[in-house]
């Protein structure tokens, strides 16, 4: 069931945080609004004033139930790859586009490395749309926190980075169909 443009009255108040700057902000319970937007396990609400995120852990403030972390099935018995790790950062999205980061063409690498105690740790470089969005420690928080979700992953950095600049010609085939760009 699809919820986008579904009514929604908070029941608490709740944490979010505004598109596209980035700035926190705490609503108050009773506040009415319409989602926009349920991807990668948050939600995009219209809330009158203007567009904010809110987490899916916040999910019963929407009067939903917490959907379980998105992700890819993965084994945990074999070893932690660069493939996997993309397929993970595919359930990342930017709250204003219905296109995960990988397809839009924001994630630049991935390095896997072992720590002392064998864990695992992960760098990703990405990018953001344009350099001004204020949502990009939130999208990388967003990621970090997913790629954590891999087995033996103890560590995990995102770093936003503006080399090369990302242009539209990055978005991959399947991210230019969600957008209907051809």
């Amino acid at each position: 069931m699809s919820l986008a443009n579904k009514e929604v009255t908070l029941t608490r108040d709740c944490e979010a945080v505004l598109i596209p700057s980035g700035d926190p902000i705490t609503l108050q319970k009773d506040t009415r609004g319409y989602i926009t937007q349920t991807l990668g396990g948050s939600y995009t609400v219209n809330v009158g004033f203007g567009l904010v995120r809110i987490a899916g852990e916040n999910a019963d403030a929407l009067g939903l139930e917490q959907e379980a972390p998105a992700g890819p099935e993965i084994e945990s018995d074999g070893p932690v790859t660069e493939e996997m790790v993309f397929e993970q950062l595919k359930t990342c999205f930017d709250p204003e586009i219905p296109v995960n980061i990988v397809d839009l063409g924001l994630v630049y690498s991935c390095s896997i490395s072992e720590l002392e105690n064998g864990k695992l740790r992960v760098d990703v470089q990405m990018t953001l749309t344009a350099p001004g969005c204020g949502m990009g420690p939130a999208i990388a928080a967003d990621a970090e926190s997913k790629v954590k979700l891999l087995p033996n992953v103890e560590e995990a950095e995102v770093s936003l980075v503006w080399d090369p600049p990302w242009t539209q010609d990055m978005i991959t085939e399947e991210g230019k169909m969600t957008l209907g760009m051809i």
